[in-house]
């Protein structure tokens, strides 16, 4: 990771005296939330947290589940996990799907009052029979026991999908508050590996609450207008380390 890694760079940078708009991604925003500080070092000065290492695994869950629920966007027919789940709806069928789940483009909207471009790419959008978008995410991983979206940490999924179902409404359509995660669990109780991991998957709903994204975006603009670096958020891991590095080689 070092070898690709520069954590200074000068491009993409937020400058207050420019005109121009700029563009923030879901998960800038969710940075935001998470540490002010660690935000405003990464699109103000230039020094972003180190990357973490690519989930290739969760990324070859989500390109199969694509495929699957694609097959059926085509067929305009409901999934066996819809229907085992009770829900009455279909793949969404739409020009722009390949763009909304693009991560270089997604999902976009002009915030006029703060001059910010905010985007974030979907895993997939269903549609209801009353023409409600639900909007819709994988999840991927491996634990003893149900999964489930109720630990504190998980507000980041929950943040996710709103900002979507915002980002959809922004756009025009009619979108339902409740959003799904197709959620997959790598079983680890069988005799052997034998090429495969076999998964169980389950449908959790959520009822989304868009109402806090305007003024995290008016907070946003306010500390990126700042001259001021903030403080850092009270549970930033990448803070305190820099800190306690800061107090050592004193």
């Amino acid at each position: 990771m070092s070898q690709y890694y520069n954590p200074k760079r000068t491009s993409n940078l937020f400058d207050p005296n420019s005109k121009e708009s700029f563009k923030i991604s879901r998960s800038k925003i969710d940075l935001f939330l998470g540490c002010a500080r660690c935000f405003y070092l990464d699109r103000r000065l230039g020094t972003g947290r180190p990357p973490g290492f690519p989930f290739n695994l969760n990324r070859a869950v989500d390109t199969l589940l694509k495929k699957e629920f694609d097959a059926h966007r085509v067929a305009k027919s409901r999934h066996p996990l819809m229907e085992e789940y009770g829900i009455d709806a279909v793949p969404f069928q739409h020009e722009k799907i390949d763009e909304w789940r693009d991560t270089r483009k997604g999902v976009q909207y002009f915030h006029e009052l703060t001059n910010l471009l905010i985007m974030g790419a979907v895993d997939d959008v269903w549609v209801n029979p009353q023409e409600e978008l639900i909007v819709v995410d994988y999840k991927a991983t491996s634990k003893n026991g149900e999964v489930s979206i109720d630990a504190d940490w998980q507000i980041v999924y929950k943040r996710q999908m709103e900002i979507y179902q915002w980002l959809l409404r922004k756009n025009g359509f009619k979108v339902s508050k409740t959003g799904y995660f197709v959620y997959c669990n790598g079983r680890t109780d069988r005799r052997a590996f034998d090429k495969k991991i076999e998964f169980d998957i389950k449908i959790i709903p959520y009822k989304g609450d868009d109402s806090w994204i305007e003024k995290a975006l008016l907070d946003i603009k306010e500390c990126l207008m700042s001259d001021q670096i903030p403080n850092s958020g009270q549970d930033c891991d990448y803070c305190k380390y820099r800190q306690a590095v800061k107090d050592l080689e004193k």
